[in-house]
């Protein structure tokens, strides 16, 4: 992996975590720190012995969403479109990314850093984390966050943070199914690693033949979704890592 200024790559066991490193800017996603996250995120994808990435932050906020001063200095269509064609790439990657990403959150997640924990896999969040799309409250409605954000949530319920941009409480997050799981503050980085553990401890290929099966499916006809699940499974089946699997249960002498 490459060094980097605005984020924290390090490798724990068998899974990688990246933490973003601006804390006196609440993490807010600057074109440079978002660059920096786009190639550590490339480079993980084409590491083998991944099974996982965690995405942290330093600091008391998780995320802040995009960079307004650095919005503010650049006033143009060009620089915006570039932006959110720059975010939405990110996010993509996230989506796309053959292996599970985790979100571990703390503090306050808020715009497209909200985005950012709707788009990963998984999401883990402290008991004082809290969650808004709050670009209305200065006149922006969170149109690239609700993208994601409808992916997660019911449309009534995502409509009222976008139009409102109130904070939700990481029970309410977990209750309406933007994360997985709440913790007290001082069991979030063990609670993130063990569930990075447990995918780690699944069949490689498993993990990622489902990854790569569950979203495209999601915006299929029920047929089509069926077909296509099929054919992953038959994939799935084929491979010498689960005929090995298959082979060991079927195969297990009784107890006794």
């Amino acid at each position: 992996m490459d060094e980097f200024e605005h984020i924290i790559v390090t490798q724990e066991q068998q899974w990688l975590e990246i933490t973003l490193n601006r804390a006196a800017s609440f993490n807010a996603l600057s074109q440079q720190m978002m660059a920096q996250l786009q190639l550590a995120l490339d480079q993980a994808s084409l590491t083998d012995d991944l099974t996982c990435i965690i995405i942290k932050a330093q600091g008391k906020a998780f995320c802040a969403g995009h960079d307004l001063k650095q919005m503010q200095a650049n006033n143009n269509v060009d620089y915006y479109q570039n932006l959110f064609d720059q975010c939405s790439q990110l996010m993509q990657t996230i989506v796309q990314c053959p292996i599970p990403v985790i979100a571990q959150v703390q503090g306050v997640a808020t715009a497209a850093g909200c985005q950012l924990v709707a788009t990963c896999d998984l999401a883990v969040a402290s008991q004082d984390a809290r969650f808004a799309v709050s670009g209305i409250n200065i006149g922006l409605f969170c149109s690239t966050p609700a993208v994601a954000l409808s992916r997660n949530i019911q449309p009534k319920k995502a409509m009222e943070m976008l139009l409102t941009g109130e904070f939700i409480s990481a029970t309410e997050a977990q209750q309406q199914g933007l994360v997985n799981r709440v913790v007290p503050a001082e069991d979030l980085t063990q609670t993130s690693r063990d569930l990075a553990a447990t995918i780690s401890s699944k069949a490689k290929v498993a993990v990622r033949t489902g990854k790569a099966m569950f979203y495209p499916q999601l915006n299929m006809d029920l047929p089509q979704a069926y077909q296509f699940a099929a054919e992953h499974m038959v994939c799935n089946l084929m491979t010498p890592e689960t005929q090995h699997g298959l082979d060991a249960f079927v195969n297990k002498k009784p107890k006794g």
